[in-house]
Parts: C-alpha cells; structure tokens; sequence
C-alpha cells in the first residue's frame, strides 16, 4: 500500500470519527439538568458559521453577492440545525419524563 492511500484512508477515518464524536458529545451534553451545556456546541458552529460568511464578505467587497453569502451561511449552518434537532428531541424527552415523575408522585 503506498502512502497516499494510508494517508486518505486515515482522512476518511477522521472525518467519520468527528461527527460521531461530535454527535454523542452533544446527546452527553444535552442530557445534563441544566440546558446550557446542550446549547454549547450549536452556539459554536453557528459563531464559526458567521465568522465563515464575515471573513468571504469583507475579503470580496468588490463582487459581493448576496445569493452566495446567503447560500453559504445556510450550508455553514446544516450542523447548528443538525445540533439543535438532538438538544430539543432530548430535552423534550426529558420534559415528558419530568411530567410522569410529578404525576405519579401526586398519585401517591
């Protein structure tokens, strides 16, 4: 096997490995009692997202289009969505399972 082929395979296993990651670190932190932890990870793709669009906007004044600058916050968004999807399935999940814990205690 020749280097090259080491190398993108190493490649193909680092960018599976970090959305993996990145995904169950969010499940962790969104399970916490309080919710600002789960919050911590959407909040920086969307910083990075912003920072992405600001740094193309104030390089390209010249030939600035708004259809592209607005298309590439969108893409730079899809892990903000992807993030916030699995912090509200959870918490939501655990708003339900905090209101059977209070009726069955009023049960008793």
């Amino acid at each position: 096997m020749s280097i090259a082929s080491k190398m993108l395979i190493f490649v193909l296993v680092i960018l599976l490995v970090l959305p993996i990651g990145g995904i169950l670190l969010q499940r962790f932190l969104s399970r916490r009692k309080s919710r600002w932890p789960g919050l911590a990870l959407p909040f920086m793709t969307f910083v990075y997202a912003f920072l992405m669009v600001y740094q193309k906007c104030t390089r390209d004044l010249g030939d600035l289009n708004i259809v592209a600058v607005f298309s590439a916050w969108l893409v730079l968004n899809i892990p903000t969505v992807v993030l916030l999807a699995i912090y509200w399935a959870i918490r939501e999940k655990r708003r339900i399972q905090e209101q059977l814990d209070k009726m069955n205690i009023d049960d008793l």
